[in-house]
């Protein structure tokens, strides 16, 4: 197997260096090609903007048709045509963060927003009255896996279904369904541990053992039953998920999850 490790945090020695660092030597000892993408120790550029897309840039700057033109005239900057290139070659992308802010550092959101470019992640496929492009099970990325592993400063219970900071998969829907399944990509049930600003080496250790056997199942793991929006879910052009087939009590987010 070959994994892609995005990482995104900017001290060495925090927990998510260290699950990084494991999730490496876990997998090399196991058999497995890994690559990693420290996006703080590669000093990334967070922020999209005409450079990007060289000197063809249109004036005023129109990012999809912009980002879509330089993918495929091959003139993406290097840093970015690096990281597509990475993820082209993973079965298995893992993304290593904390979750600051109820989402995502800034850093890692820029990695999505420079990488996952017009006709390289989205833009692609039949757009017609039955189709509606290649997205959300399919598209340029189907056929790999993904795996979020987030470090939480507060307890389990305020990201419980009745918690006060909203359930921990609504947080996370946005990553998981609208940045990963949109290009195809497989996600499987993400890894995370809360208080972490309070754990203790023995609380550190536990966890260690917990990360190890989920990379360790990593192609056996069950992926989140995400609906696919061709195949007869959703009635087209709307994409309404059709009458009946919401699961009884069900609504918000947890509609486009099967079962």
């Amino acid at each position: 197997m070959k994994t892609l490790i995005v990482h995104a945090h900017p001290e060495p020695k925090s927990l998510n260096g260290s699950l990084k660092d494991l999730a490496v030597s876990t997998l090399e000892a196991a058999g497995h090609e890994v690559r990693v993408s420290d996006l703080y120790a590669m000093n990334w550029k967070a922020v999209v903007d005409a450079a990007d897309y060289g000197p063809e840039a249109s004036s005023p700057l129109k990012v999809a048709r912009d980002s879509g033109r330089a993918f495929e005239a091959g003139t993406l900057t290097p840093d970015v045509l690096a990281e597509q290139e990475k993820l082209l070659w993973a079965d298995t992308i893992v993304f290593q963060f904390p979750l600051w802010w109820y989402t995502m550092p800034a850093i890692l959101k820029g990695w999505v927003d420079r990488v996952f470019t017009y006709r390289f992640a989205y833009g692609v496929g039949e757009h017609s009255d039955t189709r509606y492009d290649e997205r959300f099970g399919e598209g340029t990325l189907a056929g790999r896996r993904a795996l979020l592993s987030v470090t939480v400063g507060g307890p389990e219970p305020h990201y419980a279904a009745r918690g006060i900071n909203g359930p921990i998969d609504d947080l996370l829907f946005p990553f998981q369904h609208g940045i990963l399944y949109y290009p195809g990509i497989e996600v499987l049930p993400p890894f995370v541990l809360y208080a972490t600003d309070r754990m203790t080496d023995a609380e550190y250790a536990e966890a260690a053992k917990a990360w190890e056997q989920r990379l360790l199942t990593l192609e056996s793991t069950e992926p989140i039953a995400f609906r696919r929006q061709n195949f007869g879910d959703y009635e087209i052009p709307s994409l309404h998920l059709k009458e009946g087939l919401e699961p009884s009590g069900r609504t918000g987010f947890g509609l486009h999850v099967r079962g």
